[in-house]
């Protein structure tokens, strides 16, 4: 696959870099031309980029300021690692917004930093860029604009932001105003730092505010903004909190390549996927920081293969633009707070820029990762999730039990807690079973309700499927993961248990699902989604169900012990336009009998490979016995595996 002309890159450099032939010079390249497509869309005065596309929640001014500064932080890393070294119309446009997007005058003015308000997350912006661009912009600006600004920014002051990762956007911005000499207060910053310790769970994790939060906001927000805090606040005046802070980022960077296929696609999992290559900060403030584990030749393999992975799948588009999607515009994937510039996040990726260009990481041979080494597998205990990466064809698998998206359970010490009071609905970008470097979920409203691909679901007599809200996890370690959720269905006030165990071997997942069910309901499992530009190949039997992209991704799930679905038991359910992969996809999936009621026990296998798959031969790859509370994997290469209540 190559990269789209309209980048126009240097020639690859297959000695310095023989697995991506990317250079810091393909990176500065990249950089510039996403910062000269935004020039036509910029307002008068460069306060304000307006870009085409489906506007946020916000409005229009709003959605203009992400825009300058999203932008603006991409346009620091370039002036900064250049060392000034730019197109004099580059920061000159950012010197100029500035100056109009604080004069209430101007007609692009930048609304008031008011209490929870978005543009407190563009405000943040501006700081990092302001204090990595001080002597080519702040210093330069006329003293009436530099006054303006400080003005704007001290609505910060005393304020109250989400009680999230946004309470760091008070940090970082309060943390520039000091730096400048202006008025601020102490006890915000304090605070908010405090605050973030409450999040902290261990092994490098933080959860994103109260509840199970995991994604790549840990990486790009958690571990972000404090050490860039830490770089505004200097050596002399962070209280020590900047050696915690490093120590944490390095443990988080020693687990962090096995979220990235040999392609340098990342586990598509999370919100605000839009950002795409945003995945790269916390491996570029690795090096930053002088934390990281990561060998220099690791760190830039790993950056410059996820920048090349979306540059040769269209981002930036052919106006140089970065759209609401993943590789094409796709809206379900995004969330209702997202506007045209929102991607600009992906700003963040290009952080690397701030090294000086003999720094190892961009004059180091490049190293493989480590699914281009081995099978990889790896028990993250504090989100709850398994790691598995296959060599021969470079997909990484994420098996998810512990990361939901949703509130803590109030009263959750009680034997007597319902344990959904409070959570919100399912989203399919954290309640699913399991996510990959190669698939997305099926995640448009119309996929939604009929919530197939990887989940376990109960089916009411209506048809209508539960939902996997809030989950609770049981163990993660090793290969084998387990937790439980509450499955409800309408009319039926009960929340009926389904606990899973998730165990690896080689390529494949296995499944062992415990699940309570009332009298005539179904019980239905569903594999990955694959999509593509056209539709997928299905395939069937009465205990395995296929799906295979015209390249070769196949999907397949194969029913082990306890599905007793007949003739119906197996199927593959198709659908158009609600997967972020492509057009067309389509979802593998075991269906049982109607259910007497009470304890059933399910098994299945669960596969996505670049293999040709044979789900009849793989009913034979394992032996399951159940005993009691117990079930008995025995692998054909002698393993064996038990697995306890879950």
């Amino acid at each position: 696959m190559s990269v789209a002309p309209h980048l126009q890159l240097p020639p690859t450099d297959r000695v310095l870099s023989s697995r991506t032939g990317w250079t810091r010079a393909h990176w500065e390249a990249t950089a510039d031309r996403m910062l000269d497509a935004l020039t036509p869309y910029a307002t008068p005065g460069f306060a304000q980029y307006r870009l085409p596309g489906r506007g946020s929640w916000s409005g229009v001014v709003l959605d203009g300021l992400e825009g300058f500064a999203r932008s603006f932080l991409l346009a620091a890393c370039r002036i900064a690692g250049a060392g000034g070294a730019v197109d004099p119309a580059l920061t000159e446009r950012y010197a100029a917004g500035l100056a109009a997007g604080t004069d209430p005058g101007s007609g692009e003015a930048w609304p008031r930093l008011t209490d929870c308000s978005q543009q407190m997350v563009e405000a943040a912006s501006i700081a990092v860029a302001l204090h990595e661009t001080r002597p080519w912009i702040w210093d330069r600006l006329d003293a009436g604009v530099q006054e303006r600004v400080v003005d704007w920014f001290s609505g910060f002051v005393g304020g109250r932001t989400w009680d999230n990762n946004w309470r760091l956007f008070q940090v970082v911005s309060e943390q520039f105003l000091a730096s400048v000499g202006a008025p601020h207060s102490r006890s915000d910053i304090e605070g908010g730092l405090d605050r973030i310790e409450d999040w902290y769970v261990g092994d490098g994790w933080y959860t994103d505010g109260d509840g199970r939060n995991f994604d790549y906001y840990i990486g790009w927000a958690m571990h972000l903004y404090p050490l860039l805090w830490a770089r505004i606040a200097g050596p002399d005046d962070d209280g020590g909190r900047a050696a915690v802070y490093r120590e944490r980022l390095s443990r988080f960077l020693e687990d962090y390549p096995h979220f990235f296929g040999a392609d340098g696609a990342p586990v598509h999992q999370g919100r605000s996927l839009a950002y795409r290559f945003a995945s790269l900060a916390p491996v570029w403030m690795g090096a930053l920081a002088d934390c990281t584990p990561l060998a220099p030749g690791l760190t830039r393999r790993l950056a410059s293969g996820t920048l090349r992975h979306f540059a040769e799948r269209g981002v930036p588009d052919e106006r140089g633009l970065l759209t609401l999607g993943w590789y094409d515009t796709f809206l379900p994937s995004t969330q209702p707070y997202s506007g045209p510039a929102s991607p600009y996040w992906a700003s963040k990726g290009f952080l690397g820029l701030l090294l000086p260009a003999d720094h190892p990481v961009w004059t180091a041979r490049e190293l493989p990762l480590p699914v281009e080494e081995s099978d990889t597998y790896a028990a993250l205990p504090a989100p709850g999730w398994l790691l598995h990466g296959t060599r021969h064809d470079g997909i990484v698998r994420l098996v998810n039990h512990g990361s939901d998206h949703n509130p803590p359970a109030p009263g959750a010490d009680s034997p007597d807690a319902d344990p959904d009071r409070g959570a919100g609905e399912d989203d399919p970008h954290y309640a699913k079973l399991a996510y990959s470097t190669a698939t997305a979920p099926e995640s448009a409203p119309h996929a939604l309700a009929r919530n197939i691909d990887n989940q376990l679901t109960l089916i009411a007599p209506d048809g209508t499927p539960s939902r996997r809200r809030r989950i609770h996890p049981v163990s993660c370690e090793g290969r084998v993961a387990s937790s439980w959720s509450a499955a409800r269905l309408p009319g039926d006030e009960r929340g009926y248990r389904i606990g899973t165990t998730s165990v690896l071997h080689g390529p494949w997942e296995i499944r062992v699902h415990r699940v309570d069910s009332p009298e005539g309901a179904v019980v239905r499992e569903g594999g990955h989604a694959v999509a593509g530009p056209t539709s997928p190949f299905a395939s069937s039997g009465p205990d395995w169900a296929l799906a295979r992209t015209a390249d070769g991704l196949t999907s397949a799930v194969v029913a082990l012990y306890g599905w007793d679905g007949g003739a119906d038991g197996a199927a593959v359910a198709r659908d158009v336009e609600s997967n972020a992969y492509g057009p067309h996809s389509a979802v593998p999936y075991l269906r049982s009998a109607p259910r007497p009621g009470g304890r059933s026990v399910q098994v299945s296998l669960v596969v996505l490979s670049r293999d040709s798959v044979h789900p009849e031969v793989l009913r034979t790859a394992v032996r399951v016995r159940v005993d009691g509370d117990a079930v008995v994997l025995t692998f054909l290469d002698g393993s064996r595996v038990e697995v306890g209540p879950s």
